[in-house]
Protein backbone atom coordinates (compact mmCIF):
# COMPACT_ATOMS: atom_id res chain seq x y z
CA UNK A 1 0.00 0.00 0.00
CA UNK A 2 3.04 2.36 0.77
CA UNK A 3 4.28 1.45 -2.06
CA UNK A 4 1.37 2.35 -4.39
CA UNK A 5 0.98 5.51 -2.23
CA UNK A 6 4.68 6.77 -2.99
CA UNK A 7 4.48 5.99 -6.50
CA UNK A 8 0.88 7.75 -6.97
CA UNK A 9 2.56 10.88 -5.34
CA UNK A 10 5.34 10.53 -7.64
CA UNK A 11 3.09 10.45 -10.37
CA UNK A 12 1.17 13.80 -9.35
CA UNK A 13 4.61 15.75 -9.38
CA UNK A 14 5.76 14.49 -12.21
CA UNK A 15 2.26 15.74 -13.51
CA UNK A 16 2.95 18.71 -12.13
CA UNK A 17 6.34 19.68 -13.35
CA UNK A 18 4.69 18.88 -16.57
CA UNK A 19 1.66 21.05 -15.92
CA UNK A 20 3.95 24.20 -16.63
CA UNK A 21 6.05 24.64 -19.80
CA UNK A 22 8.60 27.43 -19.77
CA UNK A 23 10.96 28.75 -22.50
CA UNK A 24 13.45 31.50 -23.53
CA UNK A 25 12.70 33.21 -26.42
CA UNK A 26 15.92 35.40 -27.95
CA UNK A 27 15.17 38.26 -30.14
CA UNK A 28 17.83 41.04 -31.86
CA UNK A 29 16.56 44.28 -30.54
CA UNK A 30 16.69 46.53 -27.45
CA UNK A 31 13.54 46.82 -24.82
CA UNK A 32 12.44 49.89 -25.69
CA UNK A 33 12.16 48.84 -29.50
CA UNK A 34 8.42 48.34 -31.15
CA UNK A 35 9.13 44.53 -32.10
CA UNK A 36 10.33 43.84 -28.41
CA UNK A 37 7.21 45.73 -26.77
CA UNK A 38 5.14 43.57 -29.28
CA UNK A 39 6.72 40.61 -28.55
CA UNK A 40 6.21 40.80 -24.78
CA UNK A 41 2.70 41.71 -25.15
CA UNK A 42 2.36 38.21 -27.03
CA UNK A 43 4.16 36.51 -24.67
CA UNK A 44 2.19 37.96 -21.74
CA UNK A 45 -1.05 37.03 -23.90
CA UNK A 46 0.36 33.69 -23.82
CA UNK A 47 0.58 33.75 -20.00
CA UNK A 48 -2.68 34.97 -19.22
CA UNK A 49 -4.73 32.64 -22.07
CA UNK A 50 -2.93 29.72 -20.38
CA UNK A 51 -2.95 30.50 -16.91
CA UNK A 52 0.11 30.71 -16.45
CA UNK A 53 0.68 27.08 -17.83
CA UNK A 54 2.96 28.21 -20.92
CA UNK A 55 5.72 30.99 -19.85
CA UNK A 56 8.02 32.39 -22.11
CA UNK A 57 10.67 34.77 -20.97
CA UNK A 58 11.83 37.30 -23.81
CA UNK A 59 15.84 37.04 -23.57
CA UNK A 60 16.24 40.79 -25.29
CA UNK A 61 19.30 42.48 -27.40
CA UNK A 62 20.88 39.58 -28.33
CA UNK A 63 21.57 39.01 -24.51
CA UNK A 64 20.89 35.23 -24.97
CA UNK A 65 21.77 34.68 -28.05
CA UNK A 66 23.62 36.75 -31.09
CA UNK A 67 21.69 37.58 -33.74
CA UNK A 68 23.46 35.68 -36.60
CA UNK A 69 23.14 32.40 -34.53
CA UNK A 70 19.04 32.97 -33.74
CA UNK A 71 18.07 30.82 -36.43
CA UNK A 72 20.25 27.48 -35.90
CA UNK A 73 19.46 28.01 -32.15
CA UNK A 74 15.65 27.78 -32.47
CA UNK A 75 15.91 25.24 -35.89
CA UNK A 76 17.79 22.71 -33.75
CA UNK A 77 16.04 23.09 -30.13
CA UNK A 78 18.43 24.92 -28.47
CA UNK A 79 15.72 27.28 -28.03
CA UNK A 80 11.86 26.69 -28.64
CA UNK A 81 11.03 30.20 -30.00
CA UNK A 82 12.54 33.27 -31.76
CA UNK A 83 12.57 36.30 -33.26
CA UNK A 84 15.21 37.56 -36.37
CA UNK A 85 15.49 40.16 -38.93
CA UNK A 86 14.54 37.65 -42.26
CA UNK A 87 16.42 39.33 -44.46
CA UNK A 88 19.60 38.82 -41.96
CA UNK A 89 19.75 35.24 -43.54
CA UNK A 90 19.26 36.32 -46.78
CA UNK A 91 22.36 34.62 -47.89
CA UNK A 92 21.10 30.74 -46.86
CA UNK A 93 18.39 30.86 -48.86
CA UNK A 94 16.76 33.82 -51.43
CA UNK A 95 13.20 33.74 -49.95
CA UNK A 96 14.27 34.95 -46.48
CA UNK A 97 15.32 38.34 -48.78
CA UNK A 98 12.80 38.69 -50.94
CA UNK A 99 11.09 41.42 -49.16
CA UNK A 100 14.74 43.26 -49.04
CA UNK A 101 14.38 43.67 -53.02
CA UNK A 102 13.83 47.51 -53.41
CA UNK A 103 10.60 49.46 -55.32
CA UNK A 104 8.94 46.39 -55.69
CA UNK A 105 6.23 47.05 -53.13
CA UNK A 106 6.86 50.46 -51.94
CA UNK A 107 4.53 51.68 -48.60
CA UNK A 108 2.74 49.19 -46.22
CA UNK A 109 0.11 48.44 -47.75
CA UNK A 110 1.89 46.61 -51.22
CA UNK A 111 4.29 45.42 -48.04
CA UNK A 112 0.92 43.60 -46.61
CA UNK A 113 -0.15 42.22 -50.26
CA UNK A 114 3.72 40.91 -50.66
CA UNK A 115 4.09 39.55 -47.39
CA UNK A 116 0.69 37.19 -48.59
CA UNK A 117 2.30 36.75 -51.64
CA UNK A 118 5.75 35.33 -49.87
CA UNK A 119 4.31 33.60 -47.07
CA UNK A 120 3.01 30.66 -48.64
CA UNK A 121 6.58 30.15 -49.77
CA UNK A 122 8.30 31.15 -46.73
CA UNK A 123 6.34 28.82 -44.26
CA UNK A 124 7.49 26.17 -46.80
CA UNK A 125 11.05 27.00 -46.28
CA UNK A 126 10.79 27.62 -42.26
CA UNK A 127 9.17 23.65 -42.14
CA UNK A 128 12.60 22.78 -43.32
CA UNK A 129 13.90 23.54 -41.13
CA UNK A 130 12.19 22.41 -38.25
CA UNK A 131 10.25 25.90 -37.68
CA UNK A 132 6.39 26.93 -37.77
CA UNK A 133 5.72 30.77 -38.52
CA UNK A 134 3.36 33.12 -35.53
CA UNK A 135 3.87 36.02 -37.47
CA UNK A 136 5.26 38.81 -38.96
CA UNK A 137 5.82 42.36 -38.46
CA UNK A 138 7.70 45.02 -40.38
CA UNK A 139 9.93 47.39 -39.77
CA UNK A 140 9.05 51.25 -41.26
CA UNK A 141 9.84 51.84 -45.31
CA UNK A 142 13.79 52.44 -46.51
CA UNK A 143 14.03 55.95 -47.96
CA UNK A 144 17.28 58.37 -48.99
CA UNK A 145 19.16 60.56 -47.29
CA UNK A 146 21.48 63.11 -49.00
CA UNK A 147 23.39 66.16 -48.06
CA UNK A 148 22.07 68.12 -51.20
CA UNK A 149 18.84 67.71 -52.93
CA UNK A 150 18.64 65.16 -56.29
CA UNK A 151 15.59 65.47 -58.76
CA UNK A 152 17.35 62.80 -61.20
CA UNK A 153 19.22 59.43 -61.27
CA UNK A 154 22.14 61.37 -62.72
CA UNK A 155 22.18 63.25 -59.43
CA UNK A 156 23.44 59.82 -57.74
CA UNK A 157 26.26 59.67 -60.41
CA UNK A 158 29.73 59.62 -58.41
CA UNK A 159 28.30 60.09 -54.80
CA UNK A 160 29.58 57.81 -52.23
CA UNK A 161 26.41 55.82 -50.67
CA UNK A 162 26.19 53.80 -47.44
CA UNK A 163 25.91 49.54 -47.96
CA UNK A 164 25.09 47.00 -45.36
CA UNK A 165 24.50 44.33 -48.02
CA UNK A 166 24.99 42.56 -50.94
CA UNK A 167 21.05 44.36 -52.66
CA UNK A 168 22.02 47.78 -51.20
CA UNK A 169 25.13 47.74 -53.00
CA UNK A 170 23.53 46.80 -56.57
CA UNK A 171 21.49 49.22 -55.73
CA UNK A 172 23.93 51.82 -55.06
CA UNK A 173 25.87 50.55 -58.77
CA UNK A 174 23.11 51.19 -60.38
CA UNK A 175 21.77 54.76 -59.05
CA UNK A 176 25.46 55.57 -60.20
CA UNK A 177 26.85 55.56 -57.24
CA UNK A 178 30.01 54.32 -55.40
CA UNK A 179 29.00 51.82 -52.77
CA UNK A 180 30.59 52.32 -49.31
CA UNK A 181 30.16 49.95 -46.84
CA UNK A 182 29.51 52.16 -43.18
CA UNK A 183 28.22 50.80 -39.79
CA UNK A 184 25.54 52.62 -38.01
CA UNK A 185 28.35 53.95 -35.56
CA UNK A 186 29.87 55.21 -37.79
CA UNK A 187 27.79 57.33 -39.85
CA UNK A 188 27.95 60.52 -38.83
CA UNK A 189 31.57 60.56 -38.95
CA UNK A 190 31.63 59.74 -42.39
CA UNK A 191 29.32 62.04 -43.52
CA UNK A 192 31.10 64.85 -41.52
CA UNK A 193 34.17 64.58 -43.75
CA UNK A 194 33.11 64.01 -46.46
CA UNK A 195 33.48 60.54 -47.25
CA UNK A 196 29.57 59.70 -47.97
CA UNK A 197 26.95 61.99 -49.24
CA UNK A 198 23.59 59.31 -49.25
CA UNK A 199 22.57 56.61 -47.91
CA UNK A 200 19.14 54.38 -47.83
CA UNK A 201 17.57 53.41 -44.56
CA UNK A 202 14.71 54.30 -42.61
CA UNK A 203 13.20 57.31 -40.98
CA UNK A 204 13.30 55.26 -37.61
CA UNK A 205 16.83 54.59 -37.86
CA UNK A 206 17.11 58.40 -39.42
CA UNK A 207 16.19 59.84 -35.80
CA UNK A 208 18.24 57.21 -34.16
CA UNK A 209 21.27 58.50 -35.44
CA UNK A 210 20.22 62.62 -35.40
CA UNK A 211 20.51 62.32 -39.50
CA UNK A 212 20.14 66.08 -39.10
CA UNK A 213 23.19 67.45 -38.02
CA UNK A 214 24.62 65.43 -41.40
CA UNK A 215 22.27 65.83 -43.92
CA UNK A 216 19.21 67.79 -44.95
CA UNK A 217 17.65 65.91 -47.66
CA UNK A 218 15.15 63.27 -46.82
CA UNK A 219 13.39 61.43 -49.99
CA UNK A 220 10.28 59.03 -48.75
CA UNK A 221 10.93 56.30 -51.21
CA UNK A 222 9.23 53.38 -48.92
CA UNK A 223 11.76 51.18 -51.11
CA UNK A 224 10.88 48.23 -49.07
CA UNK A 225 10.06 47.04 -45.49
CA UNK A 226 12.18 44.22 -44.50
CA UNK A 227 10.34 42.28 -41.62
CA UNK A 228 11.29 40.80 -38.88
CA UNK A 229 9.35 37.28 -38.26
CA UNK A 230 8.87 35.14 -35.00
CA UNK A 231 8.83 31.51 -35.23
CA UNK A 232 8.85 28.43 -32.78
CA UNK A 233 10.38 25.13 -33.20
CA UNK A 234 7.23 22.60 -34.59
CA UNK A 235 9.00 19.82 -32.02
CA UNK A 236 8.42 21.72 -29.33
CA UNK A 237 5.04 23.66 -30.38
CA UNK A 238 3.86 19.77 -31.14
CA UNK A 239 4.53 19.14 -27.51
CA UNK A 240 1.90 21.50 -26.35
CA UNK A 241 -1.61 20.47 -25.23
CA UNK A 242 -3.98 21.36 -27.98
CA UNK A 243 -5.38 24.24 -26.04
CA UNK A 244 -1.96 25.93 -25.56
CA UNK A 245 -1.67 25.16 -29.49
CA UNK A 246 -4.19 27.13 -30.05
CA UNK A 247 -3.36 30.09 -26.93
CA UNK A 248 -0.01 30.56 -28.88
CA UNK A 249 -1.39 31.03 -32.61
CA UNK A 250 -4.02 33.24 -31.19
CA UNK A 251 -1.63 35.75 -29.31
CA UNK A 252 0.12 35.72 -32.80
CA UNK A 253 -2.52 36.78 -34.86
CA UNK A 254 -2.89 39.70 -32.44
CA UNK A 255 0.57 40.16 -32.20
CA UNK A 256 0.70 40.42 -35.70
CA UNK A 257 -2.08 42.83 -36.65
CA UNK A 258 -0.51 45.09 -33.66
CA UNK A 259 2.84 45.06 -34.95
CA UNK A 260 2.06 46.03 -38.15
CA UNK A 261 0.20 49.04 -36.68
CA UNK A 262 2.77 49.88 -34.70
CA UNK A 263 5.24 50.22 -37.59
CA UNK A 264 3.18 52.43 -38.68
CA UNK A 265 3.22 54.64 -36.08
CA UNK A 266 6.87 54.83 -35.66
CA UNK A 267 7.23 55.59 -39.11
CA UNK A 268 4.88 58.58 -38.74
CA UNK A 269 6.54 60.10 -35.43
CA UNK A 270 10.40 59.44 -36.90
CA UNK A 271 9.27 61.44 -39.90
CA UNK A 272 7.71 64.27 -37.90
CA UNK A 273 11.00 64.29 -35.87
CA UNK A 274 13.26 64.58 -38.81
CA UNK A 275 11.21 67.49 -40.32
CA UNK A 276 10.81 68.77 -36.37
CA UNK A 277 14.84 69.16 -36.68
CA UNK A 278 14.89 70.77 -39.84
CA UNK A 279 15.64 68.29 -42.26
CA UNK A 280 13.71 68.61 -45.95
CA UNK A 281 11.22 65.83 -45.69
CA UNK A 282 9.77 65.02 -49.09
CA UNK A 283 8.48 62.06 -52.39
CA UNK A 284 11.37 62.01 -54.91
CA UNK A 285 10.56 64.13 -58.05
CA UNK A 286 8.10 61.71 -60.47
CA UNK A 287 11.12 61.47 -62.96
CA UNK A 288 13.21 60.22 -59.75
CA UNK A 289 10.69 58.06 -58.87
CA UNK A 290 9.88 56.57 -62.14
CA UNK A 291 13.57 55.59 -62.41
CA UNK A 292 13.93 53.98 -59.33
CA UNK A 293 10.52 51.76 -60.07
CA UNK A 294 12.63 50.62 -63.52
CA UNK A 295 15.71 49.90 -60.91
CA UNK A 296 13.27 47.96 -58.32
CA UNK A 297 12.17 46.23 -61.66
CA UNK A 298 15.38 44.85 -62.35
CA UNK A 299 16.41 44.44 -59.30
CA UNK A 300 13.47 42.13 -58.72
CA UNK A 301 14.32 40.21 -62.33
CA UNK A 302 17.97 39.60 -60.73
CA UNK A 303 16.48 38.28 -57.55
CA UNK A 304 13.50 36.27 -59.10
CA UNK A 305 16.52 34.26 -60.74
CA UNK A 306 18.57 33.52 -57.56
CA UNK A 307 15.37 32.16 -56.37
CA UNK A 308 14.39 30.25 -58.82
CA UNK A 309 10.84 29.25 -58.51
CA UNK A 310 10.69 30.11 -55.31
CA UNK A 311 11.01 33.55 -56.58
CA UNK A 312 9.08 33.27 -59.36
CA UNK A 313 6.02 32.06 -57.86
CA UNK A 314 6.11 35.07 -55.37
CA UNK A 315 6.49 37.62 -57.51
CA UNK A 316 3.18 35.88 -59.72
CA UNK A 317 1.07 35.82 -56.79
CA UNK A 318 2.05 39.45 -55.77
CA UNK A 319 1.56 40.58 -59.04
CA UNK A 320 -1.90 38.82 -59.39
CA UNK A 321 -0.64 36.70 -62.80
Amino acid sequence: MRRTLIAVAALAACGAAQAQTKWDMPTPYSDGEFHTRNVVAFTEDVQKATGGKLQITVQSNGSLIKHPDILRAVSTGQVNIAEFLLGQFGNEDPVFAADNVPFVAPGYDNAMKFYRAQKPVLEKKLQGRGLKLLYSVPWPGQGIYTKDPVKTVADFKGLKMRTYSPLTARLAELLGASPTVVQVPEIPQMFATGAMQAMITSSATGTASKAWEFVKNYYKTNAWNPKNVVVVNQRAFARLPKAEQSAVTKAAAAAETRGWAMSRQREKDADELLVKNGMNVSEPSPELKAALAKIGRQMAAEWEKSAGADGQEILRRYRGK
